[in-house]
């Protein structure tokens, strides 16, 4: 039943169709139509529900992805059991770059924060588009050095920052992104958890709380619900920056 429902959606979904989610990829964007066909067609169109697995640390590396529709978080898990997240993606980007280029396996757990569309692209076929098309290597290597120097900020900040500062980072981004203007200052809904916000900055739900509730009381945040006010939000930010807070 599930590979007809798969060739059913090929069927569906045309080259032209996943052409176009690839062309808005920053890997793929400065190909040409032609070659994006190609890959289109050699691509593997799967589904995800929330939070399931796309793969796990370790798993032998098929290709990359190019998530199409929902959100995509990479982590690694602690040896306390705890969640690490190192990066979150949103549509439309691509996902494990890496192990496509060292042939390495991957090097973190991957699941849908939301349900998601995405397609696989066997590692065999990028590596033979990148011989051929030296703009699609130079694309690559970019992403991928972007990657790390997300990976060094990421490490920068668990290592110098107290939570109460990670935290006030992550609702920063979370303002410059979704946030709207009202009498209030900048206000926007968080869609994440408690848990899910301590697996963004390394730590644990209860500390979250406590942190939260501080920040209210410094009169550096309103939270309503799910709804949360950032009155200020350049004093935040030097809150987030400050050498000692």
């Amino acid at each position: 039943m599930r590979n007809f429902e798969l060739e059913r959606n090929k069927i569906r979904i045309s080259p032209v169709t996943t052409r176009e989610i690839f062309k808005q990829t920053e890997l793929f964007r400065d190909l040409d139509d032609n070659i994006l066909n190609v890959l289109a067609a050699q691509s593997i169109e799967k589904r995800l529900d929330r939070n399931e697995i796309l793969f796990l640390a370790g798993d032998d590396a098929a290709g990359l992805f190019v998530v199409a529709e929902g959100s995509l978080r990479a982590f690694r898990i602690g040896m306390d059991g705890r969640e690490q997240v190192i990066h979150v993606e949103n549509a439309v980007t691509t996902i494990a770059e890496v192990p496509v280029f060292d042939d390495g396996k991957y090097p973190s757990t991957v699941a849908a924060e939301e349900p998601s569309r995405l397609f696989l692209l066997p590692k065999n076929k990028v590596r033979a588009a990148c011989l051929e098309h030296p703009k699609l290597a130079l694309a690559a290597a970019k992403l991928i050095a972007g990657r790390l120097r997300r990976c060094a900020a990421l490490v920068e900040s668990l290592s110098l920052r107290e939570v109460g500062q990670r935290l006030a980072q992550l609702l920063i981004a979370e303002a410059r992104t979704r946030g709207r203007q009202s009498d209030g200052g900048i206000a926007f809904k968080q869609q994440l958890t408690h848990n899910q916000l301590a697996a963004r900055i390394g730590t644990v739900r209860e500390v979250v709380t406590r942190v939260l509730f501080r920040l209210q009381n410094q009169g550096l945040l309103q939270v309503d619900g799910k709804r949360i006010t950032i009155p200020d939000i350049d004093q935040l930010a030097s809150y987030a920056e400050a050498e000692n807070s």
